[in-house]
């Protein structure tokens, strides 16, 4: 039969390119400006802009696909270009909606604008529905943005910036203020402060913004502060865990291959056979496996979701975030696996596997962290707490 997927603006070679500078990047804890000029010469920045909007209009789940390819890869490069991807995704659910407030993302991502979020703040565990930024009201309807946020990736090369705070002196106060800025380098400060453990190259750096004005255009919403079911947030909240665990996916599946590569390259000098014979080894592969297998096809399913419209009604959040936790607990697993068929090379510095069990490390600091998503679906299981 045919293959239906769309075609994929990743070839086998630019993968390989972007795979044999990883490394480096990741050891010099340096951006890959290299693979961002490489992705935007295929077009994959503008992978889920509309046609119309000079994009290549694919599919939500095309990019899934595509995500977990180059995460496997390199997968700080992944997780960085993942930021953009997921904004042009919020704006192209809104639009497919037939909500034209973000419209101005999918013309500006189609002309070569990069996006950035600008939404984690230190010690804020209110994600979405609260902020500690303080975005002032200005008589023509713009709002000056003070505040201070983390793990901005995309920090080098951002264009956009889209951010939220909290407006407490209009008269309908408090309302949580969305919207999207121009660089501004005396307004908007990176730190240059990204010097981590692992996913070294996103170069997520902490953002000051010294009030950071938004043009009255670019205010897409205020919404009242706490939870939150508006569009917006459900976009966010599905185009992030989505493709965010489409990049752990991608880590677990490159995983995956380097056992199969260690099981059938090791001999063992007691009984002369390779690894791959050996029972304890391929019951650790086959417990690898079976950790994909039952997230990937869960993470393409929930991707389809968001392209029908599929109504999940209040369970959305739930899904959402049970999909993140399942895709970056599987790839800690996968990774650990993977690790010690490989045996004692891969805790080198150098190896690959050392280098993605340092970057899985990232996956509990995205929102929904596991705490966090535990308690969503306890929520939705047995409703609120008592009090």
């Amino acid at each position: 039969m045919p293959d239906p997927r769309s075609p994929d603006p990743l070839s086998p070679d630019l993968l390989d390119r972007i795979r044999s500078r990883a490394a480096a990047h990741d050891r010099d804890n340096t951006f890959p400006h290299d693979d961002l000029a490489d992705l935007a010469g295929a077009g994959y920045l503008r992978a889920l802009v509309p046609a119309g909007f000079g994009g290549l209009g694919l599919s939500l789940t095309d990019v899934v696909r595509s995500q977990a390819a180059l995460a496997g890869a390199a997968p700080a490069t992944a997780l960085a270009v993942g930021m953009h991807l997921i904004w042009t995704g919020v704006a192209r659910t809104l639009w497919d909606a037939g909500d034209p407030s973000l419209e101005f993302v999918l013309r500006d991502a189609g002309a070569g604008e990069i996006f950035a979020f600008a939404i984690s703040e230190a010690g804020n565990d209110l994600s979405l529905f609260g902020s500690t930024t303080v975005a002032e009201p200005m008589p023509d309807g713009a709002y000056a943005f003070t505040g201070t946020k983390i793990f901005t990736s995309l920090s080098p090369v951002f264009t956009r910036l889209a951010t939220f705070g909290l407006d407490s002196v209009s008269p309908d106060a408090p309302k949580l203020v969305h919207a999207v800025l121009e660089r501004d380098d005396e307004r908007i400060v990176s730190l240059a402060d990204w010097d981590t453990v692992g996913m070294r190259a996103t170069q997520s750096h902490t953002t000051r913004l010294e009030r950071a004005r938004a043009e009255p255009s670019r205010v897409h919403r205020r919404l009242d502060a706490g939870p939150s079911a508006d569009p917006l947030v459900v976009a966010i909240f599905q185009n992030f865990e989505i493709l965010v665990s489409a990049v752990y996916v991608g880590i677990a599946e490159r995983a995956l291959d380097l056992a199969v590569l260690a099981a059938r390259s090791r001999v063992s000098a007691r009984s002369g056979l390779s690894k791959d014979a050996d029972p304890a080894t391929r019951r650790r592969v086959a417990v690898a496996a079976l950790e994909i297998d039952a997230v990937r096809p869960r993470l393409e399913s929930l991707a389809r979701d968001v392209e029908s419209s599929a109504d999940h009604g209040d369970q959305w959040f739930r899904a959402l975030v049970g999909l993140k936790l399942a895709a970056t607990t599987a790839a800690r697993a996968v990774v650990g696996e993977a690790i010690t068929v490989a045996g004692g090379a891969a805790f080198a510095s150098d190896h690959e596997l050392s280098r993605l069990y340092r970057d899985v490390l990232a996956g509990g600091f995205h929102p929904s962290n596991d705490d966090a998503a535990l308690s969503t679906v306890a929520t939705a299981v047995l409703g609120p707490p008592p009090t």
